[in-house]
């Protein structure tokens, strides 16, 4: 079970790293001049390479950490309150989705200072996950 854990930190803070990162080129393409065609282009490529690579280790990371929970048990209340944080970054990634197609469309009506805010959601999911797994409050 120690492997199992081991690759679930792993792919959890692989999929962080694609949580922070997204929603900070989210931040470049709201600034982007009309007439940067080509740093248009070149964000949305990394935006959508990234997105992509992001989600199937979103996908790893939840398994995993179902095989853990599984493995030991349906015990205690912060584990409950850990899933409903993962369910809400499953949103939040989703989300991510529908803002990059909404730039792929040139639909998005959001200036860089709400992506700025919106880049920080993760940061407080995972420090509430993190209290959650390691202190197990309740």
């Amino acid at each position: 079970m120690l492997i199992v854990k081991v690759l679930h930190l792993w792919m959890v803070v692989s999929w962080f790293a694609g949580l922070f990162y997204l929603p900070r080129i989210f931040v470049n393409l709201a600034m982007v001049e009309p007439h940067s065609v080509a740093e248009r282009e070149r964000l949305l490529l990394m935006a959508g390479k990234l997105y992509r690579f992001m989600t199937p280790i979103g996908v790893l990371a939840i398994a995993l950490g179902l095989w853990l929970w599984f493995g030991f048990g349906f015990a205690g209340g912060w584990l409950h309150a850990k899933t409903a944080l993962v369910l809400l970054l499953v949103a939040y990634h989703a989300y991510c989705g529908r803002i990059l197609h909404s730039f792929r469309l040139g639909q998005n009506r959001r200036g860089h200072v709400w992506f700025r805010w919106f880049n920080e959601m993760p940061v407080l999911a995972l420090l509430a996950a993190t209290y959650l797994a390691v202190l197990k409050p309740f």
